[in-house]
């Protein structure tokens, strides 16, 4: 008798496995598993042992919204590409909500808090204008990696928020005006194309001391609307930021001196700055600021993604290697 009922025990275990749901499909239209991103991400299990799949139909769902800590193991696919699939919100820095006023850390229109995350092929943006901080994307998690999407918005569009997070960025276009690419992650941009909306600046890393690698930007381009001609490189959010461009292409908007220490002198000191065989009209170092560099072909060796997505490249230790890739993940 004990052994019949384990047999079926085993049996209704197996039974469950096979009929794990692992593709969900969200379609504002309603021919799908969902109409909204948010209810597909509610009802996605908590710590999988394997890896979900959520496909978003086209169409432009105006939602925030936000990806759980534990929902990990997910790769979120736009059905058509980023023109075709959009999730747009618009809120900011001091717009009130149910009697709350919002700050930057709550003015996102999507939040990515779990680890082993796969975004690809749509838009998020943030719609709000031009009324200050205003988050389009927000990560916090590890290894998020971030493929052909478009973040559209104007002060403070990505924020890179995780203190131990890697992220690989790849193909993917990011516009705004003021410190659009910001936060304390570690970042690999690859083969991006960045559109500068206004006079100001591009990043404001917040790099920790810990870490060896800030924001790596690899073969990019860097784009400037009509108008725009004084465009800086970056400046440091906190004090040990670190930044490096390599191989990219910039416009004539980008300003002679480069990089900006943010009003605050000591900054020079800390903060790392680097360019490494740039291209276009505004890659001239010849009147960069003082305390930037140009690094040797052996230091620029340096910055690959097993190298920048290791374990441990300072004090700060990570579970484990990444190469920003999710080369095993059969999805």
């Amino acid at each position: 008798m004990k052994r019949i009922l384990l047999f079926f025990a085993l049996l209704c275990g197996c039974c469950a496995v096979a009929q794990e749901k692992l593709v969900y499909v969200v379609d504002c239209n309603g021919s799908g598993d969902f109409t909204s991103v948010q209810a597909c991400f509610d009802a996605l299990p908590s710590k999988p042992a394997a890896w979900r799949t959520v496909r978003i139909m086209p169409g432009t769902y105006r939602e925030k919204v936000t990806l759980d800590v534990y929902k990990d193991k997910v790769r979120i696919v736009g059905v058509g590409g980023r023109d075709s699939v959009r999730i747009v919100w618009s809120d900011f820095s001091g717009k009130v909500v149910d009697g709350y006023e919002l700050t930057t850390y709550d003015s996102y229109t999507m939040s990515l808090q779990a680890d082993d995350v796969w975004l690809e092929g749509l838009t998020v943006a943030n719609d709000a204008g031009r009324v200050g901080q205003a988050v389009a994307l927000e990560t916090r998690g590890d290894r998020i990696r971030i493929e052909r999407c478009a973040l559209i918005g104007d002060q403070d569009t990505f924020f890179t928020k995780g203190y131990v997070s890697r992220v690989h960025v790849v193909d993917t276009y990011i516009e705004g005006t003021t410190d659009f690419i910001f936060g304390p992650s570690i970042v690999l941009f690859d083969g991006c194309t960045i559109h500068c909306k206004a006079d100001s600046y591009i990043t404001a890393a917040s790099t920790t001391e810990r870490n060896k690698y800030g924001y790596v930007f690899r073969d990019c381009r860097v784009t400037a609307a009509d108008g725009v001609t004084k465009v800086y490189l970056g400046r440091p959010w906190k004090s040990s930021a670190r930044t490096v461009w390599l191989r990219c292409e910039f416009p004539a908007a980008i300003r002679p001196e480069g990089w900006h220490n943010w009003r605050d002198p000591a900054r020079e000191r800390t903060s790392f700055y680097a360019e490494w065989r740039c291209c276009g009209p505004g890659a001239d170092r010849s009147r960069r600021v003082a305390w930037s560099h140009e690094l040797s072909d052996d230091e620029a060796a340096d910055y690959t993604p097993e190298h920048i997505f290791a374990k441990k490249t300072g004090s700060e230790q990570f579970r484990s290697d990444w190469t920003g890739r999710f080369q095993s993940i059969d999805l």
